[in-house]
């Protein structure tokens, strides 16, 4: 852990979509942000296989307002090697279905985050922190960061003195931490598949969800830190 004040960025959107897992076929939103989709919104600007983000804090800047929409999507996942198969037919119109979508309109947030180094990695904290700060200033990512669902994409940018968290205090309930992957080793059913930090070998094994108990005091979210 580092004992440097944590990073900050703000972060905005139209639109977002922080999907409850208690609901199947609709979608309908956390009122804030989550832990895993803010670590989401830090990795589409700035990642490395020598580190990961803890986020320490969510700074709610915007009124919390909800939009309903109904859109067209099909019901079946599909994968690039079903795609790769030349007696693959798909036809999207035999796999359609409306759902409806409950998520939030106009929303901006500041994140507070701390980078923790993974064991393999010797060098200082420092020099990541540096280029985050730069990768920032410049408005630079892998990839465009969204709030939820790609189609919602995100801006950031540096905090300004006049950002200042809602006056808001309210019990969020169960809120989704991030969802923890263990290998399978003993050869039960697999219920994930996932490349490892190299991009080369295949793990296979379990998606565990860990979730905490969310509170937004003054328009602030803290994460603990013993379920960070």
């Amino acid at each position: 852990m580092t004992t440097d004040s944590p990073l900050t960025i703000k972060v905005w959107s139209d639109l977002a979509c922080f999907t409850r897992p208690e609901f199947c076929a609709e979608r309908v939103s956390y009122e804030v942000i989550t832990p895993s989709a803010a670590r989401g919104v830090l990795e589409a600007i700035f990642w490395k296989p020598e580190f990961v983000w803890k986020i320490k804090e969510i700074l709610v800047l915007k009124p919390i307002q909800h939009f309903s929409i109904f859109r067209n999507e099909i019901n079946n996942w599909q994968s690039d090697r079903s795609a790769k198969n030349p007696e693959y037919r798909y036809f999207a119109d035999d796999d359609r279905a409306q759902r409806h979508t409950l998520g939030l309109r106009d929303v901006a947030y500041i994140i507070k985050a701390d980078i923790q180094l993974k064991p393999h990695a010797n060098a200082n904290p420092a020099k990541y922190r540096d280029q985050f700060r730069r990768r920032v200033k410049r408005g630079q990512c892998h990839h465009q960061p969204y709030l939820g669902t790609r189609e919602f994409s995100a801006f950031f940018g540096l905090p300004e003195s006049k950002d200042q968290p809602i006056d808001r205090s309210d019990e969020l309930g169960l809120m989704l931490l991030d969802v923890e992957f263990m290998a399978d080793s003993t050869g039960s059913t697999i219920e994930y598949l996932t490349h490892d930090e190299t991009g080369g070998k295949v793990t296979k094994g379990k998606a565990q969800p860990k979730f905490f108990r969310a509170r937004l005091e003054n328009g602030v979210l803290r994460i603990p830190d013993d379920s960070n």
